[in-house]
């Protein structure tokens, strides 16, 4: 039997980095898609709870079935594993982003969050991102290391629980130096809010900042982008802090210690 992919992104169904991982997909078995009609990034692991979920049908041939629907990327995921697949998929892939999903990316995005989403639910996950935000981004160059990731995590069962970061450099493909397997950096965003006039003259906020990583050390996901390489960042959604777990234990429990 084939292998069943379900595909989500958070760029929207009509994304060309979408379309890139399907034609990827399609030559390792059968695909079933379900993305966001619209862009829908920065949803993180969000899901809708105050309106109801419409779905279109855009193909539904041998082989392949793309829908898109009103929701977010892990409505996405919960919606097609429910609903849309036939069997529960062997694998998701998400992606490919337009732009970076590396370091406290993670934390904020939609592509990611799908991946994780379906982490939870016991399958296989890949999110994949290509640090090119513009709409008509080249993602030729990504497409043999994301072609030879599928492969590896088809023949190497993945740890339960956990997907793969993969980020792509936007440099030609000759230059790309292979992949790291890395740990995430520790960055963060210096958020500003823009304030502005709309046109009716009231005051209105646009989100602005600056990317800040101080720990781009060899090792590091930010190291390896910026040295040339595809980035893979095993990823799960357990959030514990084991190296302060200790400390933190000795000094709550001790408040109500009988």
């Amino acid at each position: 039997m084939k292998p069943l992919f379900l595909l989500t992104n958070d760029d929207g169904y009509q994304a060309s980095g979408l379309t890139t991982l399907i034609d990827i997909a399609r030559g390792f078995g059968d695909v079933v898609v379900m993305a966001p009609e619209k862009n829908a990034s920065g949803q993180s692991h969000s899901f809708t709870v105050d309106y109801p979920l419409y779905v279109s049908t855009v193909v539904k041939e041998q082989g392949l079935s793309v829908y898109y629907c009103n929701g977010k990327p892990v409505d996405c995921i919960k919606l097609g594993v429910e609903h849309f697949c036939p069997r529960q998929p062997d694998m998701v892939l998400s992606g490919i982003n337009h732009g970076s999903n590396s370091s406290i990316n993670i934390l904020y995005s939609g592509t990611m969050g799908a991946a994780l989403e379906a982490a939870t639910i016991g399958i296989p996950a890949i999110g994949f991102s290509l640090l090119d935000h513009s709409a008509a981004a080249d993602f030729s160059g990504s497409i043999p290391y994301v072609r030879s990731i599928i492969d590896s995590a088809l023949k190497n069962k993945m740890q339960q629980g956990t997907a793969l970061n993969v980020n792509i450099p936007a440099i030609e493909s000759d230059k790309l130096k292979g992949i790291r397997v890395c740990r995430q950096s520790k960055a963060s965003w210096l958020d500003a809010y823009r304030k502005v006039r709309d046109q009716q003259g009231r005051d209105c906020y646009w989100l602005a900042g600056r990317f800040q990583c101080d720990d781009n050390g060899e090792g590091t996901d930010q190291w390896a982008l910026e040295h040339g390489y595809v980035s893979l960042v095993p990823i799960t959604t357990d959030f514990t802090d084991t190296d302060s777990l200790s400390k933190t234990r000795c000094i709550y429990e001790r408040i109500f210690k009988k």
